[in-house]
């Protein structure tokens, strides 16, 4: 416990210097004007935002069933979207904590290995990174996109190259776990053993999980669906996206679909630092994108930069404490559980 609050310490410090040196270029902030953005809202598209957004948890549904289909091919769709409409609750309510309660609950439903459904999670990550980065790069580099015509095109496209970058560097460590997994995680393992308790083993474990998981794409089939699917995941994210800077209506009317795309890198990188139930990264990061990229004035970027967040990561939380209450189902205990079911996996000898 006092490592959780240690850790949420450490995030709340990072985000009150944040969130400190993004108001101090606020100077003259006006809150009037911050508000009165919210009452022009057009709401009807706020409700398509937000369905588009849980059309995402199906997509993302379907791609976990491709994921387990060799080892459980009976899998029930609608199970697993209600597994991860809880799962994505969990993780906006609860944090990081709350975000192996998808694949535990998937786990523990369908009869399967912890273990191998954390390989199927990690594997999920990375079509999420490569999806993103192919739309990402589509809209910087494609000639003719309405990216290249704003001033810091340069920014952008540095930006763009970062991402595509660490996608090359992802796809070529798996390229070399899939043949040599074992071996890689086994030296490791030995390698860091002594720099921390327990080091060398909790890498060693992600790294067979990913080995793992990478076993699930048993053919060029599965492949190419967990492509389709991916791409259509994030595609639908965009869109979602574009329908929540149009209700502001006249404002960002200069917003096109490919402008959203550094906007949603932004939220993706910010994410890495958030705080239970309240964020706080995503919107920083949004905001900031509005600001430097976009030139949109602080009130609008402050307004816009956290609609975004309700809408792409908070509206998921009725329908998911509904599904919670209806199953009997407790975050905390999953959350709970599912941290002490990654202790055993990562105490277990590897198979």
């Amino acid at each position: 416990m006092n490592k959780k609050f240690l850790i949420y310490g450490v995030g709340l410090a990072v985000l009150a210097v944040l969130v400190y040196l993004q108001f101090s270029h606020w100077k003259h902030f006006d809150w009037a004007t911050f508000w009165s953005q919210w009452a022009r809202l057009n709401l009807l598209r706020i409700l398509f935002a937000v369905g588009l957004i849980y059309i995402t948890y199906l997509l993302r549904a379907l791609r976990w069933k491709i994921l387990i289909r060799s080892i459980r091919p009976q899998a029930s769709w609608m199970e697993l979207a209600s597994s991860t409409v809880v799962g994505f609750t969990g993780l906006a309510l609860l944090g990081r904590p709350g975000e192996l309660i998808r694949p535990y609950l998937i786990a523990r439903r369908e009869n399967l290995n912890f273990s191998s459904q954390m390989a199927a999670w990690t594997v999920e990550r990375i079509f999420d990174i490569g999806a993103f980065t192919v739309l990402l790069t589509l809209a910087v580099f494609l000639p003719g996109t309405a990216l290249h015509v704003i001033p810091n095109y340069r920014g952008i496209q540095i930006f763009g190259l970062l991402f595509l970058a660490l996608t090359a560097g992802v796809t070529f460590g798996a390229v070399l776990l899939s043949k040599y997994g074992e071996g890689i995680s086994g030296w490791v393992e030995t390698r860091f053993s002594h720099l921390a308790k327990n080091l060398g083993s909790r890498i060693a474990e992600r790294l067979r999980e990913f080995h793992n998981g990478l076993d699930t794409i048993h053919d060029r089939t599965a492949f190419f669906q967990l492509v389709v699917v991916s791409l259509a995941i994030w595609s639908v994210v965009a869109f979602s996206y574009l329908e929540v800077v149009r209700a502001y209506g006249d404002s960002l009317a200069y917003m096109s679909l490919s402008k959203i795309f550094p906007l949603m890198g932004s939220s993706m990188v910010g994410s890495l630092i958030q705080l239970p139930g309240v964020g706080g990264g995503s919107q920083l990061g949004t905001i900031s994108a509005m600001q430097l990229v976009y030139k949109a004035p602080p009130e609008l970027a402050a307004s816009c930069g956290i609609l975004l967040w309700l809408v792409t990561f908070v509206s998921v939380v009725p329908a998911g404490l509904i599904l919670a209450h209806y199953e009997s189902l407790s975050l905390r205990k999953l959350s709970q559980e599912s941290q002490q079911e990654e202790a055993r996996a990562e105490a277990a000898p590897p198979a």
